[in-house]
């Protein structure tokens, strides 16, 4: 098995199609050979982090059943082909993970043998959420100036946030030189660590979920910051 995320940046005059595809592309994903979770997330303004939409920018997350399987979406789908002359840059990374907890839409999509990574090697940290209606102000108060720090912390590569649904459904992507550095941050930030304790202390989130991945390959360009 294998998962992959792609951030892709539109074209300035397609943004029309790309907010229609977080619709009307669900069918034809759920046809896709080999593909056994997929979400299209739209993303924000300021990197992601802002409540209002980003037009331009999207995140693709997929696992799929083999190497082979996702190959053959990337390289010969319809649809893919179609993101692809309709951007000024797509960025994929072939991900194997380490550590994932919790539900996205009450599964764990990727709950399957999980790899090891040195504490040199490049990660990917998903953290995604589904924030309880009356709990998002305090949300967006705490939660998002923290998260839009990230993209600065020491060792981020690239940091984005990425979401199924404006205000309620929010996930944080960042892509980290190194575990020790990831660790670094996560234990030691006295802003993320207050956001931890208040998330636990408020019960912001109705569900949740965060992973950790081992950088298999990369491909392409992030935008915000180059990567290959």
């Amino acid at each position: 098995m294998l998962t992959t995320l792609s951030i892709i940046t539109l074209l300035p005059n397609q943004r029309r199609w790309g907010f229609a595809q977080m619709g009307t592309a669900q069918q034809p994903l759920r046809r896709v050979a080999g593909l056994r979770f997929a979400r299209l997330l739209g993303s924000g303004a300021d990197n992601g982090f802002g409540a209002l939409p980003n037009l331009r920018r999207y995140g693709f997350m997929a696992v799929w059943e083999s190497e082979a399987a996702a190959e053959a979406f990337f390289g010969q789908h319809p649809l893919w082909q179609q993101y692809q002359q309709r951007t000024t840059a797509i960025w994929t990374a072939r991900l194997a993970p380490i550590k994932a907890h919790g539900l996205w839409d009450g599964v764990n999509p990727f709950d399957y043998a999980s790899e090891t990574a040195a504490p040199d090697e490049p990660v990917l940290v998903l953290t995604r959420a589904a924030i309880r209606l009356l709990k998002t102000p305090r949300f967006w108060r705490y939660v998002a100036p923290v998260s839009a720090t990230i993209a600065d912390a020491p060792g981020v590569r690239a940091a984005i946030g990425l979401g199924e649904l404006p205000i309620v459904r929010q996930a944080t992507v960042s892509l980290w030189d190194s575990a020790r550095q990831m660790q670094d941050y996560a234990y030691r930030n006295e802003k993320h660590k207050e956001v931890i304790r208040l998330t636990r202390q408020e019960d912001w989130y109705s569900e949740e979920m965060f992973a950790r991945f081992r950088v298999l390959s990369t491909e392409g360009v992030w935008e915000l910051r180059s990567e290959s």
